[in-house]
């Protein structure tokens, strides 16, 4: 049995190579209805297929329920990655490759995008994110208020005939009457942070908020300001 986001999509690869199988649709949904059925599958002796219309399945596509439900079942579970956008995006931005964060899409509600926003601010590490070509624009004006301007790169229509990418920052892309279509995927620099700028005790409570232990977040702020450990614990416990 085949589980797709849309059976059509899937039907036409599948005739493409004459495979005949049972297609049942398996989307946002009615992946949670259908979790219990794939285990009535599978203790049936059934095999199970998921698949996507685009990219690799659970990457920003639904599957992630499905998979989580045969795991507590401890069935064997084979990934079989299709193309997935924003790695090839990373490549083509000319910004940093690693570390990374892949975020998928933000929410699309003002509101709760600029909170996501806040959240990712202090990172340091290049952030990826999809987006619609009608959001795009007003997804870019809030990283420029909770951000400020970075470099960033949007790659669109990735593998396709009007493949493009357009490195610029947000500022320059805003100025300009772009028209973008298609499928995006927009990459963005993290922050250039200074730390020695930062109080140690703002310095070390960055990490701790990214669920360090202290003890941790002491040996990387030490590491970062040239620094012995025994310093930073010093002054950190009596500004405190």
């Amino acid at each position: 049995i085949l589980l797709c986001e849309d059976t059509r999509e899937t039907g036409k690869l599948l005739n493409n190579f004459n495979i005949k199988k049972k297609l049942i649709s398996c989307h946002d949904h009615n992946e949670e209805h259908m979790r219990s059925k794939v285990i009535e599958y599978l203790n049936e002796g059934l095999n199970i297929g998921l698949v996507t219309d685009q990219g690799t399945p659970i990457i920003s596509d639904p599957g992630y329920k499905i998979v989580a439900s045969v795991a507590k079942e401890n069935y064997s579970i084979v990934s079989l990655p299709g193309a997935t956008a924003f790695v090839p995006a990373l490549t083509l931005s000319a910004l940093a490759p690693q570390p990374f964060l892949f975020y998928g899409f933000l929410n699309s509600k003002r509101s709760k995008q600029l909170k996501e926003l806040d959240t990712l601010k202090n990172y340091t590490f290049t952030m990826i994110f999809y987006e619609s070509p009608k959001r795009l624009n007003t997804t870019l004006k809030n990283m420029l208020e909770i951000f400020g301007n970075r470099k960033i790169a949007i790659v669109r229509e990735l593998t396709k005939k009007y493949e493009e990418v357009i490195r610029t920052d947000i500022n320059e892309y805003l100025n300009n009457e772009f028209e973008i279509k298609g499928e995006i995927v927009l990459v963005i620099e993290g922050i250039k942070q200074n730390y020695q700028n930062l109080p140690i005790e703002e310095h070390v409570n960055l990490y701790l908020q990214d669920n360090m232990s202290l003890n941790e977040a002491m040996k990387k702020v030490a590491k970062e300001r040239g620094v012995a450990k025994s310093i930073i614990y010093k002054e950190y416990h009596q500004n405190k």
